[in-house]
């Protein structure tokens, strides 16, 4: 039985073999796409669990094509780059990834992060309730789909796991550590980048006014707090 599905997007002919060849010996189901636009024909015509996205690419970039597959997909993304600036780090969050892989990499590091992009962090029974509105915006944990005004706001699988643990814990201040423990693991505490970036792509989705936040707020020194809506 498939671990899942990946798609790996890298005009480097050799880093496709190989990466197609490492995933499929753990039991991967792989595909592979030269450019962007080639990633694009297959995300549409088929259902990926996890793409891994070079951001050097010719003609369509890495952050061009992330931020078109989140018009269209929720699926898992992970940049990969030979970039080391924190800025081009989070010109990928913002653009929509959910993790960051810089080359050269190890193949057991990959495969971690591969692992913690695919597992769902939190369900829906942990959270209590099924469902939960926040004004116009409707949560369903079940079936892990969020909508206002009977229109689906697309979230990422990280963005969906983010507030899902909020809204587990509601009212009460979570540290940084804690909420990156939770959603992508025990490697990740000091990735604050991460917790920042999503928070925000997150506000702009389920907030009426994103700079004037009423449900995810920043508990300064400390980390975020989810305050539920009074009945």
């Amino acid at each position: 039985m498939s671990k899942g599905r990946i798609l790996v997007v890298d005009d480097d002919s050799q880093i496709r073999r190989v990466m197609r060849a490492t995933l499929v010996g753990e039991g991967y189901e792989v595909s592979d796409a030269r450019n962007g636009h080639d990633a694009l024909d297959r995300i549409r015509s088929a259902k990926y669990d996890l793409v891994l996205l070079d951001i050097n690419m010719p003609g369509l970039t890495g952050i061009e094509t992330c931020r078109a597959i989140r018009l269209i997909s929720e699926v898992s993304i992970i940049m990969m780059t030979v970039r080391h600036a924190e800025s081009d780090k989070v010109e990928g969050l913002n653009a929509g990834a959910d993790d960051y892989v810089t080359k050269p990499f190890g193949m057991p590091e990959m495969l971690a992060r591969i692992r913690v992009a695919l597992r769902k962090t939190v369900t829906f029974s942990e959270v209590g309730d099924t469902s939960l509105r926040l004004g116009r915006i409707e949560i369903d944990f079940q079936t892990r789909r969020v909508m206002a005004e009977n229109k689906q706001v697309r979230l990422s699988s990280k963005e969906f796991d983010l507030l899902s643990y909020l809204a587990s814990h509601p009212n009460r201040a979570i540290s940084h550590e804690e909420l990156l423990r939770a959603v992508w693991g025990p490697d990740y505490k000091k990735e604050r980048e991460y917790l920042r970036v999503l928070i925000n792509r997150l506000r702009k989705k389920i907030e009426t006014a994103p700079k004037n936040p009423k449900y995810l707020l920043k508990e300064p020194w400390i980390g975020y707090r989810f305050v539920l809506p009074q009945l």
